[in-house]
């Protein structure tokens, strides 16, 4: 009767985590580029009272075992990397992904971070930067005097500049796969970080080896689907419900037999 309560408890707090994450799914519905997350629940370890094949009282093999779980856990959260509805934005630094990939994205400490989030800018001296003003790896710098700017599907940057009738090529985009996407880890800002899960990222023109090709003038948005997580909320929620009505059944079961009299 003991055991039940504490295999309610970590029932609740399973779901309780899984709200959690969800939350922060829905929060993200209009965020650029983002990927919702799932949790994995494993069961616990059981108390074995009787192993299955053993001989019974009466010299008869056992065709079953008997054990009792003790309740669930959460062991990982996991990154779901499929792609996202595609905005038209006609904003010509605007690039989604059509693929895979990852955008390289060079931090102030040198360190390079991933993001499926094309919105890109311009700074101060024309380079391609992020929302945060990081700039793209490699860097590609915009002249001052372009009066139009292409970004092909391989990732070729083209401009006209002033005074000229023909475009110019000024730079290549490069996008990164991984081995093991799932192995990212999450930064916030949009951004990822590799691991040793994840692997070293392998470096690719847009369209070639899986990679995706780029869509100027377009954004990937988030791939979070609002009747999926309510549904899934809804479940959640009935699941956190359930396992707190074992707990109050528990008490009354306690109570009754503590009011027991001989």
């Amino acid at each position: 009767m003991f055991g039940a309560l504490t295999t309610a408890a970590t029932g609740m707090e399973a779901q309780q985590i899984l709200i959690d994450i969800m939350a922060n799914n829905l929060a993200n519905v209009n965020t650029v580029g983002f990927k919702k997350s799932r949790a994995d629940f494993q069961d616990l370890l059981y108390t074995t009272v009787r192993v299955a094949g053993t001989s019974s009282s009466a010299g008869q093999e056992n065709p079953t075992g008997f054990q009792i779980g003790q309740g669930t856990r959460a062991i990982a959260t996991q990154k779901v990397f499929s792609n996202g509805q595609y905005k038209n934005t006609q904003n010509p630094l605007d690039l989604a992904i059509e693929g895979p990939g990852f955008f390289q994205i060079t931090m102030p400490d040198g360190s390079t971070f991933f993001t499926r989030n094309g919105a890109l800018q311009t700074d101060s001296t024309g380079r391609l930067v992020d929302g945060n003003g990081h700039p793209l790896d490699p860097a590609i710098t915009i002249p001052t005097d372009a009066t139009s700017i292409n970004v092909g599907e391989d990732g070729t940057v083209s401009v006209v500049q002033a005074g000229q009738n023909e475009s110019q090529e000024i730079g290549q985009i490069q996008l990164a796969i991984f081995v093991n996407t799932a192995g990212l880890e999450a930064m916030g800002r949009g951004m990822y970080r590799q691991t040793s899960a994840s692997g070293a990222p392998i470096l690719v023109r847009p369209g070639e080896e899986g990679a995706g090709t780029l869509a100027q003038g377009s954004l990937e948005t988030s791939n979070v689907k609002v009747i999926e997580e309510m549904i899934d909320m809804i479940s959640g929620q009935r699941s956190y419900e359930l396992n707190s009505k074992v707990i109050q059944t528990v008490d009354n079961m306690m109570r009754q037999a503590a009011n027991l009299r001989s």
